[in-house]
């Protein structure tokens, strides 16, 4: 089967370390406090018909429909048929914040002040549904939730889509907003959180993740559709793929067995070799498994060849919407021609193998293609291949 390249023509993101863009690039490249990676001074108005409306969606749906603004702004005015358009989201929570709200509201004030928009506000496809609606775009609406991976495996998928002829243009990324009490409390009486709240991705010190809230939005279109508008292509997602480790509910496989799968799997997708690597954007979450899993995984497959980098150490780890913010980071390094630095990255920790990460200030690169790592609970892994846009 011919398949059909996916061109990159938008990035919309909203992010701890900057709301738009341009906003998170420059925090991805600035000093880092050690706070909670949350979203400050997010309205979410100008993105909906009215108040009333963004009041009945739920926070992390409120993220996806600003990300995905900004992504169509840029993208321009796209000619594919309504039924030729579609939007894959993913999540790994959805909305937990209308969750943990309305059952306080019922154990203190009954059941009839129960919210009658809780079930639509909660649910994990709310933002793809309510993206489709939003825009009219009448083509498949989806919603993957596969934990940390959830953003990855829906730009893969959405990928998928166009290159299999499916749809023109899709609506692809992830968005999360987890910030409760409850949830808080589970990351931390599981260990997983740092509890200074420093991202140290690959550091021999790393204590745990920093989590985050935040959102991006990809706009993909088939490449000559995209080149036949006079569409400034951004990027081309080359390949991806998606593994399971069927080892552990949290902890990776022995060896980064999984993730070597599942890089090797990418690699074949796009059709590259090992060599062809330039860079990797890491899952590298801070946590002492993972990070140590992680770099033993790139070292079978790369040696210590590509650039590496997590930009997690900036923008702490956003669950479901991780892939995604990194995807559009790889996007983003590719139009400065830098690669932003591993923020809280000190030493490596010394049992690990060897991997070059950029620390300290951004590196100059000539772009090239690039992999984005993304590892979750369940034992859910993706990677995807994004190249410059050539």
């Amino acid at each position: 089967m011919q398949f059909r390249r996916v061109a990159v023509t938008g990035v919309g993101v909203v992010a701890h370390c900057g709301i738009g863009k341009d906003a998170f690039w420059k925090g991805l490249n600035s000093p880092v406090e050690d706070i909670e990676r949350r979203v400050y001074d997010f309205d979410p108005a100008p993105y909906f018909e009215n108040k009333k409306e963004a009041r009945r969606a739920d926070r992390f749906a409120q993220f996806a429909f600003a990300a995905a603004a900004e992504a169509l702004e840029q993208a321009g005015e796209i000619d594919a048929a309504p039924t030729r358009r579609g939007v894959f989201l993913g999540t790994g929570i959805g909305g937990l914040i209308t969750v943990e709200e309305q059952i306080i509201t019922r154990y203190e004030k009954g059941d009839r002040r129960v919210s009658p928009f809780l079930v639509p506000m909660m649910m994990a496809n709310a933002a793809a549904g309510g993206l489709s609606m939003r825009y009219g775009w009448q083509g498949p609406a989806e919603n993957t939730v596969t934990a940390c991976a959830a953003g990855t495996h829906s730009i893969g998928n959405g990928a998928r889509w166009i290159a299999a002829d499916r749809c023109d243009a899709v609506l692809a990324g992830g968005s999360e907003a987890a910030f409760t009490a409850t949830a808080l409390a589970g990351f931390r009486n599981m260990t997983a959180l740092s509890p200074d709240n420093r991202s140290m991705p690959f550091d021999a010190k790393r204590n745990g993740f920093v989590m985050a809230e935040g959102a991006a939005v990809l706009v993909l279109e088939e490449w000559d559709r995209a080149v036949a508008r006079g569409a400034t292509i951004l990027a081309e997602v080359m390949g991806a793929a998606s593994t399971a480790d069927a080892h552990h509910i949290t902890a990776p496989s022995p060896g980064g067995a999984g993730a070597v799968n599942c890089m090797e799997l990418s690699l074949q997708d796009a059709g590259l070799n090992a060599e062809d690597i330039v860079h990797i954007n890491a899952h590298g979450t801070s946590t002492p498994l993972n990070d140590a899993a992680e770099a033993e995984a790139i070292n079978k497959v790369f040696g210590s060849k590509p650039i590496v980098t997590s930009t997690k150490g900036v923008t702490g780890h956003a669950l479901g919407a991780a892939g995604a913010i990194e995807a559009a980071a790889i996007v983003l390094s590719m139009q400065h021609e830098q690669i932003p630095p591993t923020a809280g990255h000190e030493s490596l920790d010394p049992d690990m193998p060897e991997i070059d990460i950029v620390t300290g200030a951004p590196r100059d690169w000539t772009p090239g293609p690039s992999m984005s790592n993304s590892f979750g609970f369940g034992g859910h892994n993706g990677t995807l291949i994004i190249g410059p846009a050539s």
